[in-house]
Order: structure tokens, then sequence, then C-alpha cells
């Protein structure tokens, strides 16, 4: 089965030297690397707002490099630091971005994520069929 790396504009060379790739395309699927809500210059928003709206836009970018939008998620894991305190929020963005059929979700609370600030990451899977 072939693999394609998908790589956003600009995301390549970061991506490479920690060797991750943003999303990979195989067979009929996407895969996408966890993705935090960290601006375009790497900074983290201290909104937690702004966090969830410029993850989900992530997400769509590295989904256009296959072709796809949103609409073709599958199944999401989001990971949340402080699950409580956001999840009302979270939830209601996370709408704007879902449709029906709504993917299969599975929201786990964490103790850290890897970036400094980020108080969710979200993984998602997509069908290319």
């Amino acid at each position: 089965m072939t693999k394609k790396a998908l790589f956003p504009a600009g995301s390549e060379s970061q991506a490479r030297q920690i060797k991750v790739s943003p999303g990979i395309m195989s067979g009929d699927n996407v895969f996408l690397t966890g993705v935090t809500g960290s601006r375009p210059d790497g900074s983290m928003p201290d909104q937690a707002e702004d966090q969830f709206r410029s993850a989900f836009e992530k997400i769509g970018l590295v989904l256009a490099e296959a072709g796809l939008s949103h609409n073709a998620i599958v199944e999401m894991t989001t990971y949340h630091v402080g699950i409580h305190d956001h999840f009302d929020l979270f939830s209601e963005i996370r709408c704007e971005y879902v449709s029906e059929p709504f993917p299969a979700w599975t929201a786990v609370e964490v103790a850290a994520l890897r970036r400094p600030g980020a108080i969710v990451e979200i993984r998602v899977v997509a069908s290319c069929a």
C-alpha cells in the first residue's frame, strides 16, 4: 500500500526536524498527527476559543492537501488539559466544523501536552472514499 505525506504550506521544515508528517494518506484514509491550537508563527493563544479555532483551521489545511474538508473526518480523539473548564466551549466550536454523519469522538483528560500553554490536541482520521 502506498503512503503519501501531507505537508500544508510552511509546515514541512519543522515537521521534518522532528521526523513527523502532519498527515499521511494511506489507502482510502488520511491520518493526522495531533494538532494543537498554536498560531502560524508558533505562538500559543491565551484564550481557549482562539486555540480551538486555530486547531480546527490547521486540521483543515492538512485535509485540503488530500483534497478533503472537515466533512471527511470519520474519527476524532481530543486530549484536554482542564477538560471541565472548557468542554462546553470546545464542543460548541467543534460543531461548527463537523457535519452529518458526525464522526466518532473520544475526549480524554490529560495532565499536560507537549506544547507549553496548549489546552487541547486533536487527532483525526478522515476518509477519502
